[in-house]
């Protein structure tokens, strides 16, 4: 195979000639080919640096506002969001790390709203993301439009709220309720409307839709989740095409303080280049437990984009490469769901989600979304498949003996 350049391939996807994704993503962390240096950068600790002369002409002055290990990180990240437009026009993306995904979340509506601007959120997006809007944000003047739960019908909802707003806010899929909603005509109908658009990327990863690419002004992610996948530190990133938000974005950081870690950032560095790996396995392995839980008569509904029945199956296979690592599944009550829980041993009970390890949670536990008592959100992990059907299903066969006892 001939290789074009690094920053040419990085603006495709897969054509003869260049370089696929999977490359591009494993060899972005690589440093430049010094001999005798590292093949990585590490993490660089430092609050002041050395600031002789003009403070104009420094790389770096103070770790509040910049540091090396950020650059780096946001280098790759700005490489993984990069992309073409629809109009075949192709864009270089660049990328803002924060101490959390909130933090990330936090500094896009910071960024933009004002009060008496309105924003249109869609009542089933993360609930931390809408208590913020709804508690801190309308209490400082802004109007808050809700959609009621976003999904293949999106369209015709949001398009009457738009009229006026500043921002719309996106999330597809949504957690944990899994609704995929069609990014680029939402996009251009919020552009048409002169409203920015910001789309929560958490579940699918950079590598598996690229917001930026279906028209949206920014993608935000909770890197805490898959992009990172050990389970083991909190970060956040947003991305942007154009340099005026790019600039609110990195003033509101630098304000607000809410910074990452040069060991957090090189940690994430770390991670990047076994992403491809992970989500391939974690995808397949949440798409053949769809499929698993989908056929037994224990379980009420199965809500997992990959799978063809889901609603929004058509939308999210033209606009997701991958599928995600979360599968949502409804027992028929909340005994139920917590015997389930309780009886598997290959599922570990905690919030989050994207890790290497299999986790499972009933999330009406927690409050905030209006789901069923029965909900289980899962995130399958890069265990052997085999196992994890065989754990579920020695699990759900327990259950009529489970209740029984309860009663």
């Amino acid at each position: 195979m001939r290789f074009v350049s690094f920053k040419a391939a990085r603006l495709g996807m897969d054509w003869e000639g260049g370089m696929r994704e999977s490359t591009r993503v494993v060899r972005s962390t690589l440093t430049p080919v010094v001999a005798g240096t590292s093949m990585s950068a590490g993490p660089v600790f430092a609050a002041p640096f050395h600031a002789p002369g003009d403070p104009a002409g420094l790389a770096y002055s103070y770790g509040r506002a910049h540091n090396p290990t950020w650059t780096e990180l946001e280098r790759v990240l700005g490489v993984m969001e990069s992309g073409v437009l629809a109009d075949g026009g192709a864009y270089d993306a660049q990328a803002v790390v924060f101490a959390s995904g909130m933090a990330a979340v936090t500094a896009v509506f910071g960024a933009v709203l004002r009060p008496g601007d309105v924003v249109v959120v869609p009542a089933n997006s993360y609930y931390t993301a809408r208590n913020l809007l709804g508690g801190y944000f309308t209490e400082m003047g802004v109007v808050v439009r809700t959609v009621p739960r976003m999904g293949v019908n999106a369209l015709e909802q949001v398009t009457p709220l738009l009229e006026g707003a500043r921002l719309l806010w996106i999330e597809s899929p949504s957690n944990p309720t899994m609704d995929v909603c069609d990014i680029a005509a939402l996009s251009a109908a919020a552009r048409a409307a002169g409203v920015l658009v910001a789309v929560d990327n958490t579940t699918p990863t950079a590598l598996g839709q690229r917001p930026l690419a279906l028209g949206a002004d920014f993608s935000i992610a909770s890197d805490t989740k898959s992009l990172s996948g050990q389970g083991d530190i909190l970060l956040g990133h947003v991305a942007v095409r154009d340099a005026e938000l790019l600039t609110k974005l990195m003033q509101w950081r630098n304000l607000t303080g809410g910074i990452l870690g040069p060991m957090e950032a090189w940690l994430a560095l770390r991670s990047i280049p076994t992403l491809p790996l992970r989500l391939e396995k974690t995808c397949a392995n949440a798409l053949a437990i769809a499929e698993f839980l989908a056929g037994r008569s224990e379980v009420a509904q199965v809500l997992y984009p990959g799978l063809k029945t889901h609603p929004g199956h058509t939308i999210a296979a033209r606009q997701m490469t991958y599928f995600g690592a979360v599968v949502s599944f409804e027992l028929k009550s909340q005994v139920a769901a917590e015997a389930f829980l309780a009886k598997a041993e290959l599922l570990t009970e905690a919030t989050s989600f994207g890790g290497v390890t299999t986790t499972a949670e009933r999330r009406a536990k927690w409050g905030g979304d209006a789901v069923a008592g029965g909900l289980i959100r899962m995130s399958a992990g890069c265990e052997a498949v085999e196992d994890l059907i065989a754990d579920m299903a020695q699990a759900l066969n327990s259950l009529p003996q489970a209740l029984d006892g309860l009663r």
